[in-house]
């Protein structure tokens, strides 16, 4: 799983908290380098540190500009947020597209786990981010979306290879394991590095566990 940076093309306008959706293409490259900007910014200091004086210059456009586009910081980590969750969800579909058999799909989704978890380490903004989720309710609406998203995209995998499951009773367990699954890489990534292993180890056991229960 690569660092996610999908196109502002992408991305629809109920997916974004974008004051306005850039139409040209020079906007929408200015857009991009507003987000790069306050991404790199986040990296280096936190999401806490970054200004949006800070991110107009290190774009080199007016904070007029940024204005334009984006009302507060906020809405930065919103729409990087939402950026990120899609690629996110892309990488589900495409690791779930093909399984047939339980087999198949517990060891997809163990894997998409790991490079998850793996991502999670690397990217500090996307670590941020999901650490700011805690204590801001419009991240936390973002992350149940994208939770119920991502979980719609297990259960059509749970279909496929138990077409005679209760829908409701799918939708209720994926749902859950997917929103458990962003609460357990957060806590994760709070501890040290083994005890952060170990905690994602006993995730999966129980996701999977679930998954075959289902």
């Amino acid at each position: 799983m690569t660092s996610p940076t999908p196109d502002m093309a992408q991305i629809s306008e109920d997916q974004t908290s974008l004051r306005r959706m850039p139409s040209q293409r020079r906007s929408r490259e200015r857009v991009e380098r507003m987000l790069g900007c306050a991404a790199e910014i986040i990296a280096k200091k936190g999401s806490d540190a970054m200004r949006m004086s800070e991110v107009a210059r290190m774009a080199r456009v007016s904070i007029g500009s940024l204005y334009q586009y984006f009302p507060d910081k906020g809405a930065i980590i919103r729409t990087l947020a939402e950026r990120y969750n899609a690629e996110g969800r892309k990488c589900i579909e495409e690791g779930l597209a093909h399984v047939g058999t339980m087999g198949e799909l517990c060891d997809a989704f163990g894997r998409l786990v790991d490079a998850y978890y793996e991502m999670f380490i690397a990217e500090p903004v996307i670590r941020d981010i999901r650490s700011a989720t805690q204590t801001d309710k419009a991240l936390r609406d973002i992350e149940l979306a994208d939770s119920r998203a991502n979980g719609a995209v297990l259960a059509e995998a749970l279909r496929r290879v138990r077409p005679g499951a209760d829908p409701r009773e799918l939708s209720t367990a994926t749902f859950f394991i997917m929103h458990l699954g962003e609460a357990t890489m957060r806590l994760a990534i709070s501890v040290e590095r083994v005890e952060g292993d170990a905690l994602v180890a006993a995730y999966k056991r129980m996701a999977l566990a679930e998954l075959r229960r289902t």
